[in-house]
């Protein structure tokens, strides 16, 4: 890694630092808020990742410690079931609705329906102009940071594998945005067309063989420098692949922050580079506070960013720790 490299990414993450620091002092000085007699909808296209399955019992945890009652509705990775939730929340006229995550062409329609009610709607990682507010973590910036991250882990020169198959979603499209955006500083670092697709479900698996296949076709030590995905779940079956195949010189780079993901990074013998680790327990309950505030008749921001952390080689043992710890403190390994 460069010095200027070092330099990059050292000053990114000391932003990160001071942003978790801002957010906590924010947070402990709070006011009291209160969803008394309130209703509240929710909901998710699915929980079975770590990220949605947080997030989604953020949002509840956070409803019932303000004295609401939550109505929540899981649709199983289903667009069209999500559909027919949003129209049965609608029917059942709650105080606010919160939707989370799925893909954005679909749900547009829809999400103006819900205003059109007069149902005041909060989003979380979806970013639609018929939300009041989206909490999500800043995408632009990990978006960025992950990217800079795997440039300068490659020396700045080498071929990428790209997972791109959920542009529709918002936070994918923003990240995937960032990395082509970083990529036109660094005309050495090549992606490798045709770019590959995740899926759902059978993620792991699906990027384990995509990976392996690739691997097969470019044989050559230093022909692939690193596999990126805008989630990390692919990121799973990248590195089990890499690792599989013995080219442990490709590295391997997500976003989320899944336990096994984190504890990929904190072993130093693994194939996996880096992850930028959300807080999505913490997403869903600022989400559910930021409804609260807007039906006590407060001014809301359009958006409100929760603070992510770059976990790395250099940090992992620092700053995974406490990723683990919330994961296991809510049931989840």
């Amino acid at each position: 890694m460069t010095r200027s490299m070092k330099g990059i990414i050292g000053a990114l993450t000391l932003g990160l630092a001071a942003a978790c620091s801002l957010a906590a002092i924010s947070s402990a000085s709070a006011e009291e808020l209160s969803l008394k007699g309130k209703r509240i909808g929710v909901s998710a296209i699915g929980t079975d990742h770590y990220w949605d399955l947080m997030a989604f019992k953020g949002i509840q945890d956070r409803v019932k410690e303000l004295g609401g009652e939550v109505i929540a509705l899981d649709a199983g990775r289903k667009d069209q079931q999500q559909i027919a939730q949003l129209q049965t929340l609608i029917a059942q006229t709650p105080d606010a609705i919160i939707e989370q995550l799925g893909n954005l062409e679909v749900l547009n329609p829809w999400l103006q329906k819900i205003r059109d009610a007069g149902i005041p709607l909060f989003t979380v990682d979806t970013a639609t102009p018929h939300a009041i507010n989206n909490t999500t973590s800043n995408n632009y910036n990990i978006g960025a940071e992950i990217a800079l991250q795997m440039v300068a882990d490659m020396g700045g020169k080498g071929n990428v594998l790209v997972f791109n198959g959920f542009y529709s979603v918002p936070v994918c499209k923003i990240r995937y945005d960032q990395l082509k955006y970083v990529l036109t500083s660094f005309p050495d670092v090549k992606i490798v067309e045709p770019e590959l697709r995740d899926v759902i479900p059978n993620t792991v698996q699906s990027a384990y063989s995509n990976v392996t296949d690739m691997l097969t076709k470019a044989p050559e030590k230093g022909s692939i420098g690193a596999v990126w995905a805008c989630w990390d779940v692919p990121q799973i079956g990248a590195t089990q692949a890499v690792e599989a195949a013995g080219r442990n010189e490709v590295k391997t780079y997500g976003i989320d922050g899944s336990p096994e993901v984190i504890k990929m990074v904190m072993d130093p013998k693994s194939s996996a580079g880096a992850v930028a680790a959300q807080q999505p327990y913490e997403i869903g309950k600022t989400s559910v506070d930021n409804a609260a505030r807007y039906l006590a008749g407060q001014k809301v921001a359009p958006f409100t960013f929760v603070p992510a952390v770059l976990i790395n080689k250099e940090n992992a043992a620092e700053k995974g720790r406490p990723f683990l710890d919330a994961a296991e403190k809510a049931g989840v390994k």
